[in-house]
Protein backbone atom coordinates (compact mmCIF):
# COMPACT_ATOMS: atom_id res chain seq x y z
CA UNK A 1 0.00 0.00 0.00
CA UNK A 2 1.50 3.38 -0.95
CA UNK A 3 2.28 6.05 1.59
CA UNK A 4 -0.46 8.59 2.24
CA UNK A 5 0.28 12.05 0.82
CA UNK A 6 0.71 14.85 3.38
CA UNK A 7 -2.44 16.75 2.36
CA UNK A 8 -4.53 13.58 2.62
CA UNK A 9 -2.94 12.81 5.98
CA UNK A 10 -3.99 16.22 7.25
CA UNK A 11 -7.54 15.83 5.97
CA UNK A 12 -7.84 12.35 7.53
CA UNK A 13 -6.70 13.39 10.98
CA UNK A 14 -8.62 16.68 10.86
CA UNK A 15 -11.81 14.86 9.87
CA UNK A 16 -11.41 12.49 12.80
CA UNK A 17 -10.70 15.21 15.35
CA UNK A 18 -13.62 17.26 14.02
CA UNK A 19 -16.06 14.41 14.60
CA UNK A 20 -18.66 14.98 17.30
CA UNK A 21 -17.18 13.43 20.44
CA UNK A 22 -20.58 12.13 21.56
CA UNK A 23 -20.93 10.23 18.28
CA UNK A 24 -17.48 8.71 18.75
CA UNK A 25 -18.47 7.65 22.26
CA UNK A 26 -21.39 5.68 20.83
CA UNK A 27 -18.87 3.31 19.22
CA UNK A 28 -15.90 3.76 21.56
CA UNK A 29 -17.32 4.30 25.04
CA UNK A 30 -14.02 5.07 26.77
CA UNK A 31 -12.91 7.93 24.53
CA UNK A 32 -12.78 11.34 26.18
CA UNK A 33 -11.07 14.65 25.51
CA UNK A 34 -8.81 16.35 28.03
CA UNK A 35 -7.37 19.86 27.77
CA UNK A 36 -4.19 20.80 29.62
CA UNK A 37 -2.25 24.01 30.19
CA UNK A 38 1.42 24.72 29.56
CA UNK A 39 3.85 22.45 31.46
CA UNK A 40 1.06 20.17 32.73
CA UNK A 41 1.95 16.47 32.79
CA UNK A 42 -0.28 14.15 30.78
CA UNK A 43 1.27 10.98 32.21
CA UNK A 44 4.41 10.01 34.09
CA UNK A 45 7.15 7.47 33.60
CA UNK A 46 6.42 4.43 35.74
CA UNK A 47 2.64 4.92 35.71
CA UNK A 48 0.79 1.67 35.09
CA UNK A 49 -1.48 2.43 32.17
CA UNK A 50 -2.58 0.65 29.01
CA UNK A 51 -4.64 3.57 27.68
CA UNK A 52 -3.82 5.40 24.46
CA UNK A 53 -3.18 9.15 24.36
CA UNK A 54 -3.86 10.78 20.97
CA UNK A 55 -2.68 14.38 20.62
CA UNK A 56 -5.49 16.47 19.16
CA UNK A 57 -3.93 19.91 19.48
CA UNK A 58 -0.65 21.38 20.68
CA UNK A 59 2.83 20.03 21.31
CA UNK A 60 4.12 17.62 23.95
CA UNK A 61 7.52 16.56 25.22
CA UNK A 62 8.51 12.97 25.92
CA UNK A 63 11.22 12.62 28.55
CA UNK A 64 12.88 9.77 30.42
CA UNK A 65 14.61 9.74 33.80
CA UNK A 66 17.65 7.49 33.91
CA UNK A 67 18.65 5.31 36.87
CA UNK A 68 21.08 8.08 37.82
CA UNK A 69 18.15 10.49 38.11
CA UNK A 70 18.99 12.50 35.00
CA UNK A 71 16.03 13.66 32.91
CA UNK A 72 16.55 13.43 29.16
CA UNK A 73 14.26 14.74 26.42
CA UNK A 74 13.44 11.88 24.05
CA UNK A 75 11.12 13.46 21.49
CA UNK A 76 8.89 16.40 20.69
CA UNK A 77 5.49 15.41 19.24
CA UNK A 78 2.59 17.33 17.74
CA UNK A 79 -0.94 16.88 16.50
CA UNK A 80 -1.85 13.34 15.46
CA UNK A 81 0.87 11.61 17.48
CA UNK A 82 -0.19 8.49 19.40
CA UNK A 83 1.38 7.74 22.78
CA UNK A 84 1.03 4.70 25.00
CA UNK A 85 1.82 1.02 25.45
CA UNK A 86 -0.93 -0.17 23.14
CA UNK A 87 1.42 -2.67 21.42
CA UNK A 88 2.42 -4.15 24.78
CA UNK A 89 0.61 -7.38 25.64
CA UNK A 90 0.88 -6.77 29.38
CA UNK A 91 -2.39 -6.11 31.16
CA UNK A 92 -1.12 -3.01 32.98
CA UNK A 93 2.30 -2.02 31.56
CA UNK A 94 4.55 0.67 32.99
CA UNK A 95 4.98 3.77 30.87
CA UNK A 96 8.59 4.35 29.85
CA UNK A 97 8.34 8.11 29.30
CA UNK A 98 6.82 11.15 30.93
CA UNK A 99 4.60 13.25 28.65
CA UNK A 100 4.34 16.99 29.31
CA UNK A 101 2.51 19.72 27.39
CA UNK A 102 4.55 22.54 25.85
CA UNK A 103 1.93 25.24 25.72
CA UNK A 104 -1.79 24.52 25.79
CA UNK A 105 -2.71 21.11 24.41
CA UNK A 106 -5.61 18.69 24.19
CA UNK A 107 -5.76 14.96 23.63
CA UNK A 108 -8.11 12.02 23.33
CA UNK A 109 -7.68 9.22 25.82
CA UNK A 110 -9.20 5.78 25.24
CA UNK A 111 -8.65 2.19 26.26
CA UNK A 112 -6.46 -0.13 24.25
CA UNK A 113 -9.48 -2.26 23.29
CA UNK A 114 -11.41 0.76 21.96
CA UNK A 115 -8.33 1.98 20.10
CA UNK A 116 -7.94 -1.46 18.51
CA UNK A 117 -11.61 -1.43 17.48
CA UNK A 118 -11.24 2.05 16.01
CA UNK A 119 -8.19 0.99 13.98
CA UNK A 120 -10.02 -2.11 12.73
CA UNK A 121 -13.05 -0.14 11.59
CA UNK A 122 -11.29 2.89 10.08
CA UNK A 123 -8.50 1.42 8.00
CA UNK A 124 -7.36 4.67 6.34
CA UNK A 125 -6.98 6.26 9.75
CA UNK A 126 -5.14 3.16 10.93
CA UNK A 127 -2.68 3.57 8.06
CA UNK A 128 -2.12 7.19 9.11
CA UNK A 129 -1.29 6.01 12.65
CA UNK A 130 1.03 3.34 11.28
CA UNK A 131 2.88 5.94 9.20
CA UNK A 132 3.13 8.35 12.14
CA UNK A 133 4.69 5.70 14.36
CA UNK A 134 7.00 4.53 11.57
CA UNK A 135 8.13 8.11 10.84
CA UNK A 136 8.84 8.64 14.53
CA UNK A 137 10.94 5.45 14.56
CA UNK A 138 12.86 6.65 11.50
CA UNK A 139 13.64 9.96 13.19
CA UNK A 140 15.00 8.17 16.26
CA UNK A 141 17.18 5.95 14.09
CA UNK A 142 18.38 8.91 12.03
CA UNK A 143 19.21 10.83 15.19
CA UNK A 144 21.26 7.86 16.42
CA UNK A 145 23.15 7.65 13.12
CA UNK A 146 23.82 11.38 13.23
CA UNK A 147 25.18 11.13 16.77
CA UNK A 148 27.61 8.47 15.55
CA UNK A 149 28.60 10.07 12.24
CA UNK A 150 27.85 13.82 12.13
CA UNK A 151 29.50 16.80 13.87
CA UNK A 152 27.47 18.45 16.60
CA UNK A 153 26.83 21.61 14.59
CA UNK A 154 25.20 19.64 11.79
CA UNK A 155 23.06 17.79 14.34
CA UNK A 156 21.97 21.05 15.98
CA UNK A 157 20.92 22.57 12.64
CA UNK A 158 19.11 19.40 11.53
CA UNK A 159 17.30 19.20 14.87
CA UNK A 160 16.21 22.85 14.76
CA UNK A 161 14.87 22.44 11.24
CA UNK A 162 13.02 19.27 12.22
CA UNK A 163 11.52 21.04 15.24
CA UNK A 164 10.49 24.00 13.11
CA UNK A 165 8.21 21.66 11.16
CA UNK A 166 6.52 20.63 14.41
CA UNK A 167 6.23 24.03 16.08
CA UNK A 168 5.69 26.30 13.08
CA UNK A 169 4.79 29.24 15.33
CA UNK A 170 5.33 32.65 13.76
CA UNK A 171 7.94 34.54 15.74
CA UNK A 172 7.10 37.95 17.22
CA UNK A 173 10.76 38.98 17.48
CA UNK A 174 11.60 39.41 13.81
CA UNK A 175 12.53 35.81 13.04
CA UNK A 176 10.61 33.20 11.11
CA UNK A 177 9.64 30.72 13.82
CA UNK A 178 9.59 30.19 17.58
CA UNK A 179 10.61 26.94 19.23
CA UNK A 180 9.69 26.78 22.91
CA UNK A 181 12.52 24.63 24.21
CA UNK A 182 15.47 25.18 26.51
CA UNK A 183 19.06 24.69 25.37
CA UNK A 184 19.23 21.58 27.57
CA UNK A 185 16.23 20.04 25.80
CA UNK A 186 17.82 20.74 22.41
CA UNK A 187 21.08 19.25 23.67
CA UNK A 188 19.22 16.08 24.75
CA UNK A 189 17.70 15.71 21.29
CA UNK A 190 21.07 16.31 19.64
CA UNK A 191 22.97 13.94 21.91
CA UNK A 192 25.54 16.48 23.09
CA UNK A 193 26.34 18.49 26.21
CA UNK A 194 24.48 21.72 26.88
CA UNK A 195 27.73 23.72 26.92
CA UNK A 196 28.69 22.54 23.43
CA UNK A 197 25.21 23.21 22.06
CA UNK A 198 25.23 26.65 23.71
CA UNK A 199 28.48 27.53 21.94
CA UNK A 200 27.01 26.50 18.60
CA UNK A 201 23.82 28.46 19.21
CA UNK A 202 25.90 31.51 20.11
CA UNK A 203 27.77 31.18 16.82
CA UNK A 204 24.52 30.83 14.84
CA UNK A 205 23.13 33.84 16.68
CA UNK A 206 26.18 35.90 15.71
CA UNK A 207 25.42 34.97 12.09
CA UNK A 208 21.84 36.30 12.53
CA UNK A 209 20.33 32.86 11.91
CA UNK A 210 18.62 32.65 15.28
CA UNK A 211 18.16 34.25 18.66
CA UNK A 212 17.08 32.79 21.97
CA UNK A 213 15.96 33.40 25.50
CA UNK A 214 15.99 31.02 28.47
CA UNK A 215 13.23 28.76 27.17
CA UNK A 216 12.64 29.87 23.60
CA UNK A 217 14.63 29.74 20.36
CA UNK A 218 13.72 32.02 17.46
CA UNK A 219 15.04 30.80 14.13
CA UNK A 220 15.23 31.80 10.50
CA UNK A 221 14.63 28.36 8.98
CA UNK A 222 15.40 29.53 5.42
CA UNK A 223 18.80 30.88 6.50
CA UNK A 224 19.61 27.68 8.43
CA UNK A 225 18.65 25.56 5.42
CA UNK A 226 20.90 27.60 3.13
CA UNK A 227 23.73 27.43 5.65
Amino acid sequence: MPLIKNDLKSSLINAFFNCDLRELQNDYRSIKETKVSNKVFICHQGDRCSDVFWIKRGIVKLSHITEAGIETTIAILGKGSVIGCFMNNSVDPELEETVQALGEASFYRLTKSDFKALMSQQTELAWYVFEEIYTRKQKVERRLRNVLTQPVESRVIATLLELSEIFGIKCTHGYALEIHLTQQEVADLVGASRSVVSTILNDLRSRKMLDYTRDQICINDAALTDY
